[in-house]
C-alpha cells in the first residue's frame, strides 16, 4: 500500500510511469486510428478490438488497457486529420504523429523529446550516449518527490521504453547509437503543433523555422 506521504508526492506530480506498459504501440495505435477514421465510437472501437482481439494481447484485460491508452494519445492530437494521416501516411510519417501524441500524453516523454534531444538539435549536437538519459532522470529524481521515490527497475524500464522511441523514429540508428541522425518534421504536422501552441515541441522535430 503506497504511503500517505507518496500519495501526496503523486498527486502533485505531472510525471508518471504509465510508459512502462503502455510503451510505443505503434502497431496497435496504426489499427485503433482506423476504426476510429472508419466512425466507429469509441465504445465499438474498443468492443471491436478486443472481439477480434486485434492487438494480439494475452488477455481481454490488456487488450482493453492497450485499447484505451491508444484512444487518449489520439485524442490528444486534437486534430482529426493527423489521426487519418497515422493510419494513410508511410510509416516514417504516421510514427511522427504517433511521438508527439506520446508527447502530449505523457509529460515524461515531453520533456525528455524537449530537454534533451531539442536541446541537441538546437546546439547542432549530434553526439548521444546512455549518460544523456541518465543525466536527465537524475535532474528529474532532484526535482521531484514522486518521480525520486520510483524503483531502479522502473526508471531502468523508462530509460528502455525512451531509447526504442527513439529507434522507432530513427534518431537512433539502433540501441547502442553513440550518434543523433537528423530528422525532418512533416509540414502536416509542424501545423498542427503550431495550431495547439506546442510551439515548444518542435525542437524535439528538429524544426527551428
Amino acid at each position: 500500500m503506497m504511503s500517505q506521504s507518496n500519495t501526496a508526492f503523486r498527486d502533485a506530480s505531472p510525471y508518471n510511469a504509465a510508459i512502462t506498459r503502455e510503451q510505443y504501440l505503434f502497431y496497435e495505435m496504426r489499427i485503433t486510428a482506423k476504426l476510429l477514421a472508419e466512425g466507429l465510437s469509441e465504445d465499438r472501437v474498443v468492443e471491436h478490438i478486443i472481439k477480434d482481439n486485434l492487438f494480439q494481447f494475452p488477455t481481454e484485460r490488456s487488450v482493453r488497457k492497450m485499447a484505451l491508452a491508444c484512444l487518449r494519445r489520439l485524442k490528444c492530437l486534437n486534430d482529426d486529420t493527423l489521426v487519418a494521416a497515422i493510419v494513410n501516411q508511410p510509416s516514417d510519417v504516421a510514427k511522427q504523429i504517433c511521438l508527439y501524441a506520446m508527447m502530449r500524453q505523457y509529460r515524461l516523454v515531453w520533456d525528455f523529446m524537449i530537454t534533451v534531444i531539442g536541446s541537441k538539435y538546437k546546439l547542432m549536437e549530434t553526439s548521444y550516449s546512455r549518460m544523456d538519459v541518465n543525466t536527465f532522470f537524475m535532474r528529474l529524481q532532484e526535482q521531484d518527490d514522486w518521480v525520486a521515490s520510483w524503483s531502479d527497475s522502473t526508471i531502468t524500464k523508462l530509460k528502455q521504453v525512451l531509447t526504442k522511441l527513439l529507434v522507432e523514429n530513427e534518431y537512433l540508428d539502433n540501441i547502442k547509437a553513440d550518434h543523433l541522425n537528423p530528422v525532418w518534421l512533416n509540414p502536416a504536422l509542424e501545423n498542427v503543433i503550431r495550431s495547439n501552441n506546442d510551439e515548444l515541441a518542435l525542437s524535439a522535430f528538429n524544426c527551428f523555422t
